[in-house]
């Protein structure tokens, strides 16, 4: 049982629905799911879409290609969340601390960030379940980024991680030693904006048309043991668009739409090939052919209603296929901005019955300087 236990946290963390009936579920199984948690709450707020959004500091985690595009000189964010709270668990959290800074359109922006996950105090038992230890189980990521202007409206970026996954407390478990899980990745990313006009009567309406693709978590398996498998990192390619119409001075609507998918076998991240092989396979790989690659692409949506910079509104719907693991919900979300500090909040509720998800909050704070 102990030797399956980082397993069965990481699958909580990825939080399936057991609603589905589990014949029908293929879910695909990474080491540290955790990177792909939506880190911030603006996101959050949106259905967890950000790939092609205004340029932020969260925009190391979403594209880090947009950092070179960001009006402000700089900024730093804090953001936390409860995670799977409605599975009654008080100790699980998600925090994390970007900062960005814009040097000037020829020298490029530079980023850096850490998240930090705390999965609680883990019991450790043998085959007849007598209690043999306990841990605190925690996972954390350190990222530098790296964005610059290709034209007016093209920048690109690339950005370094350090990964770290430490479920055991380097515990030995029937034999077999255990040690924290440990990893490099990176990730890269174009973003793409240009302004133009609607022309309707009785005034054009002034847009703003982004884009952007991002891969991220692109990086060497990870292992728990010093002779076991190793697992493929959530490899992740995003792509998606954004819309901004200026309605005059004061109002303005944002629509955002993102698309996903993993860059890992369908068998799974424990799946024996190389890392490119199982990049490349993983369009054209799933035992129902095309119709179940497809459905292996979630996708989010997303509205934003902007006054003034000073307040904001959002909401978003999630979608995942049940077979690949059943996140459907609904998002809402507000943030204000007082001179150059503003506050996020996100709430998310679950369209699956009893999903671990259900009235998760986010919460981000940050300061922008210019």
């Amino acid at each position: 049982m102990q030797r399956v236990m980082w397993a069965v946290v990481s699958g909580l963390l990825w939080a399936q629905a057991v609603s589905t009936p589990s014949g029908q579920i293929r879910a695909i199984t990474t080491a540290v799911p955790f990177l792909l948690i939506c880190p911030d709450a603006r996101s959050g707020g949106l259905a967890e879409a950000g790939v092609a959004l205004p340029p932020a500091p969260y925009s190391l985690h979403w594209n880090v290609g947009a950092l070179a595009f960001m009006q402000e000189r700089g900024g730093v964010s804090l953001s936390y969340t409860p995670w799977l709270r409605a599975l009654g668990i008080a100790d699980i959290n998600h925090f994390y601390l970007p900062f960005a800074w814009n040097i000037s359109e020829k020298a490029g922006a530079v980023a850096a960030s850490m998240t930090f996950f705390s999965l609680g105090r883990i019991e450790f038992t043998d085959n007849a379940g007598i209690k043999t230890g306990e841990y605190d189980a925690n996972e954390f990521a350190i990222s530098t980024g790296y964005s610059h202007v290709i034209s007016r409206s093209l920048s690109a970026g690339v950005a370094l991680k350090y990964v770290q996954s430490n479920l055991t407390g380097a515990t030995t478990i029937g034999g077999l030693t255990t040690r924290p899980g440990r990893t490099v990745a990176g990730d890269m990313g174009l973003y793409y904006q240009r302004d133009l006009t609607l022309k309707v009567k009785p005034q054009p309406i002034p847009v703003t048309l982004r884009w952007g693709v991002h891969l991220s978590n692109i990086g060497a398996k990870m292992t728990y043991t010093t002779s076991g498998l190793r697992d493929f990192l959530p490899g992740n390619l995003r792509v998606g668009y954004a819309l901004s119409f200026k309605m005059d001075d004061f109002n303005t609507i944002t629509f955002t739409n993102d698309y996903n998918k993993l860059l890992v076998p369908s068998a799974g991240g424990a799946s024996q090939v190389a890392l490119l092989e199982g990049m490349f396979k993983s369009f054209a790989d799933a035992r129902g052919g095309w119709k179940e690659e497809l459905s292996e692409i979630y996708w989010s949506i997303g509205a934003e209603y902007d006054y003034n910079r000073l307040f904001k509104v959002r909401g978003g719907f999630f979608y995942e296929d049940p077979m690949k693991g059943n996140r459907r919900f609904i998002t809402l979300g507000a943030g204000v901005n007082f001179r150059q500090v503003g506050l996020d909040v996100a709430y998310l509720t679950s369209l699956v019955q009893n999903h671990p998800l259900q009235n998760t909050l986010r919460f981000s704070l940050y300061y922008l300087w210019r």
